[in-house]
């Protein structure tokens, strides 16, 4: 595992990873889309690693539109941001001085690769609430154990957010512990300020309006207004509750 020389507070992070030039690629072996792990280098920022995933390598599924998916991560992060939650590496999408052309880059957080959500969960419940509505909120249809990473500094971060804000109800996650419990209050606070944003920061609309259709947009509306009316963790659904595999 390489060691990372960016760190995702740094202030001006979008900007390295939109102008950054590629040094290297690696192909990643994990998972049915072509994944890279790029080396990239920056004349203020110096050498750094990303996390890419072109269009063109996105295997094509049944029940998402084809070529979807990088848009859907940056849709996430977008997301995360708004709400403040910080939950998503620094993200950006991508295409000039990649070989591949378009894509999702997202910075490689440094981490333990021996630790997951079956690791943690118990000593780090209140994160896992958060990961939980955030999932909820997205509509995550693969939510597996091995995307949720802890990072040296203690940080947990989620990855791998390419299935969500489908249309349709289609929620498939390990986080089922909280099901009729109370969502906190804090969470639910954020949450319906970014129903505010929605409706007024016009920003935030255009950069969302890229990524997802209008339909996608009215359902992740629809989800605020259910979460928020509702105020409890769901079941797990009727159809496949688990993504496969689970980690």
């Amino acid at each position: 595992m390489p060691s990372q020389a960016w760190v995702p507070d740094r202030p001006d992070i979008v900007d390295v990873l939109n102008t950054a030039s590629v040094k290297d690629y690696a192909m990643l072996a994990a998972g049915s889309n072509y994944v890279y792990l790029l080396t990239l280098t920056h004349p203020d920022a110096g050498e750094g690693y990303a996390v890419y995933k072109p269009q063109r390598g996105e295997a094509p599924l049944s029940d998402f539109p084809d070529g979807s998916l990088y848009r859907r991560e940056y849709a996430a992060y977008l997301v995360s941001e708004a709400l403040g939650w910080g939950l998503i590496p620094p993200t950006v999408v991508r295409g000039d001085g990649l070989e591949g052309g378009v894509g999702m880059l997202q910075l490689f957080i440094e981490h333990d690769p021996s630790q997951h959500y079956f690791t943690l969960k118990d000593e780090r419940a209140s994160d896992m609430q958060r990961i939980a509505v955030f999932d909820w909120l997205s509509n995550n249809a693969d939510r597996k154990g091995g995307h949720c990473l802890l990072a040296a500094d203690g940080r947990i971060w989620c990855i791998d957010q390419g299935l969500t804000f489908h249309f349709d109800d289609k929620l498939r996650t390990v986080i089922w512990e909280f099901q009729g419990e109370p969502v906190p209050d804090v969470l639910l606070g954020d949450i319906e300020a970014l129903g505010t944003r929605l409706e007024t920061d016009a920003e935030l609309q255009a950069s969302l309006g890229e990524m997802l259709t209008e339909l996608e947009l009215q359902r992740l509306r629809h989800r605020i207004e259910v979460i928020c009316r509702e105020r409890v963790y769901p079941p797990p659904p009727p159809w496949r509750p688990y993504p496969w595999p689970m980690i």
